[in-house]
């Protein structure tokens, strides 16, 4: 499919039925999986159950809990992980990296998820700390497809890797890349789950490259909604997202607004969602940032509605 305009320009010109852009009408509610990150301090905690809490009724097909890097919220990522285990009805997926660990280490901390229940690992390389070159563990895994078999040969966990639309910042090309998820997959995983992505069609065009290479899994994408333009902005240049001018612009004016950003992001994520799954994409995995109320009106738009009582 070819976009000739910015998704929400079309949007906003689009027929309208009832006040309402006949994109956002109809159509079934997508299946969501949200991701929170590990409390570093008290007050962090009490925010994140606060986002758990709000987002539960959803029904998340799963919740995942990341990882710093080189383990450095290992601690954290566990006791979130067993606390929403045993406190909510949702299933949790822990982030598992082996970045700067022994395969032992590692090893010892998927068995812990497992004698505790938890079924679900996001298997990652991780990101040496800042400033510093990746460099695999002498003793350890040296990349997520060895993560992925090791994980395994342990017990019969649900897997989940990365993909990278745009291409990972470290890869040799994009083919390489490509070929790396092959791996992961081929190793074991059962799906993919994106770096977040503005435009539409870069994810279109990987999937189209990802189904040529043979990859039949699940290749599940990465949605972040824009609560603030400006770091926004700057997470993408770290992280090799292209930013669009049309989304630049749609924030422009929008920096002492923060009612309008919240609207502006709302209906930015909700067409992405829906011009995807008019691509027949019908499952998203939404980085909440521990910020609960945009994603929940987002779902709401979408159709995804609390379960009843």
């Amino acid at each position: 499919m070819t976009f000739d305009q910015p998704a929400l320009t079309r949007w906003l010109a689009g027929p309208k039925v009832a006040g309402l852009p006949a994109p956002l009408l109809g159509g079934a509610a997508p299946a969501l999986s949200f991701e929170f990150f590990p409390p570093r301090t008290e007050a962090l905690e009490t925010q994140l159950w606060a986002c758990i809490r709000r987002l539960a009724p959803l029904r998340p097909r799963f919740v995942s809990v990341t990882y710093g890097a080189s383990g450095s919220t290992q601690a954290r990522t566990h006791d979130t992980v067993t606390r929403i285990l045993a406190e909510t009805a949702l299933t949790p997926a822990a982030h598992l990296t082996c970045v700067g660990a022994s395969r032992a280490e590692v090893d010892a901390v998927a068995r812990r998820y497992w004698d505790a229940g938890v079924r679900h690992i996001v298997a990652l390389r991780g990101d040496a700390p800042p400033g510093a070159a990746y460099a695999p563990h002498p003793e350890g895994y040296a990349f997520a497809a060895d993560l992925v078999a090791g994980l395994r040969a342990i017990a019969p966990f649900e897997i989940s890797v990365a993909a990278y639309p745009e291409t990972h910042p470290a890869a040799a090309s994009p083919d390489a890349d490509l070929d790396n998820l092959k791996r992961k997959l081929d190793a074991g995983a059962s799906r993919a789950i994106t770096q977040y992505f503005f435009d539409t069609e870069v994810y279109l065009r990987f999937l189209d490259r990802a189904h040529a290479a043979g990859i039949t899994a699940p290749i599940v994408p990465g949605i972040m909604p824009v609560s603030n333009f400006v770091q926004a902005a700057k997470f993408s240049a770290a992280c090799g997202t292209s930013v669009p001018s049309w989304l630049a612009r749609l924030f422009e004016g929008t920096e002492e607004d923060p009612e309008i950003r919240r609207m502006v992001a709302a209906v930015v994520a909700a067409e992405q969602v829906r011009l995807l799954q008019a691509n027949g994409v019908d499952e998203f995995h939404f980085y909440t940032l521990n910020r609960p109320d945009l994603t929940y009106a987002i779902a709401h738009i979408l159709g995804v509605r609390p379960a009843a009582a």
